[in-house]
């Protein structure tokens, strides 16, 4: 997700796409363990939108 588009969420929102990015964060991690994913940079991707949607988060909840 782009920083607009997070920015245009309502603090619920942001609360359910970073839960759904969680998970999804610990599937990836899991399945690049056991055998390794086609494109690792994915992980890296999901990891700063989870940092992003915890930063908007904080700053919603302000």
């Amino acid at each position: 997700m782009k920083q607009a588009e997070i920015k245009n969420l309502s603090a619920e929102d942001i609360q359910v796409k970073l839960a759904e990015a969680k998970t999804e964060f610990t599937k990836m991690k899991l399945a690049h363990k056991i055998s390794p994913l086609e494109n690792p940079i994915q992980i890296k991707d999901l990891r700063k939108t989870i940092a992003r949607l915890n930063t908007e988060l904080t700053n919603k909840q302000q």
